[in-house]
């Protein structure tokens, strides 16, 4: 049963604790309540401020599990934090580990906090859970991707435009990377696995997965540093940083170009060219 009057102040408390900075938004004008506005915390959900107002308010519709996974994202709740608010609203916590998509709060304290860098929050089958403006700018709006397509190490083997943003003499190398870790994770995950229901569906398109899945080939690691060829500004030399979520196994990656270099020119150039769409 949902908890109306403790889901309310649940949210009241967690929403007035929050400073704009917090999320990665201005502090903007002076503000006369605590924390963030109604309007601001239903923007970080993706959902009508009135649909939020009315939780607040102890009124409306009992919340579906994908609208309550969105507010305790969008309030940077913890693992124990979302739960509590999961069974307030009525309904049996999601599983945590590898296959949570609930992105700690100090993964999204530093990925606010990267606005003008192309980064990104992934799962260990590279499905993106949050990109920077500038990371979309630079690999398109790879949340969008659904099923399989989600992951980019299917993507790779399934589809053509995949490989498209890389260099194509890279193109060897990675094929042989993303066989190296799905097999690595299927044998990590067991029989069963999201992994391993991945492997057979790549493996059932692929025949060059399944030449390299014959391989046996594991333990590769990615190239220092990333040749990526985009539409609009053309070739990119970037260095990858690497920052893990040992509890979820989320991934922030962070690109970067040295100061003075012609990819460090072509990444301010767009920033100010913006986002593209995908494929």
């Amino acid at each position: 049963m949902i908890d109306r009057t403790g889901l309310a102040g649940f949210l009241r408390r967690r929403r007035q604790a929050l400073q704009p900075h917090d999320v990665g938004l201005p502090r903007g004008q002076r503000r006369r309540t605590a924390g963030l506005r109604r309007e601001e915390v239903a923007a970080l959900c993706h959902m009508s401020t009135d649909y939020y107002a009315r939780l607040e308010r102890e009124r409306g519709p009992q919340p579906s599990e994908q609208m309550i996974a969105s507010i305790a994202q969008g309030l940077h709740l913890s693992l124990d934090e979302r739960d509590h608010l999961f069974r307030l609203a009525g309904h049996q916590p999601p599983p945590r580990g590898a296959q949570s998509e609930h992105v700690s709060p100090g993964l999204l304290r530093i990925l606010d906090r990267l606005p003008d860098t192309p980064a990104e929050i992934v799962t260990e089958l590279g499905e993106t859970l949050r990109q920077t403006p500038l990371g979309t700018a630079l690999t398109g709006d790879t949340t969008a991707y659904t099923g399989p397509a989600r992951s980019l190490g299917y993507r790779w083997f399934t589809d053509p435009a995949a490989r498209e943003l890389y260099a194509a003499e890279d193109h060897p190398f990675l094929s042989r990377l993303y066989a190296s870790h799905l097999r690595t994770l299927v044998t990590l995950r067991g029989p069963g696995s999201r992994a391993a229901l991945l492997a057979d569906l790549a493996l059932a398109e692929s025949e060059e997965l399944r030449r390299l899945w014959d391989t046996h080939e594991v333990g590769l690691v990615p190239h220092d540093v990333k040749r990526l060829v985009h539409p609009e500004v053309g070739a990119l030399e970037l260095h990858c940083q690497t920052l893990l979520d040992p509890q979820q196994s989320h991934l922030l990656l962070v690109y970067t170009a040295a100061p003075g270099t012609e990819s460090y020119d072509k990444l301010q150039l767009l920033s100010v060219l913006g986002s593209r769409p995908l494929g």
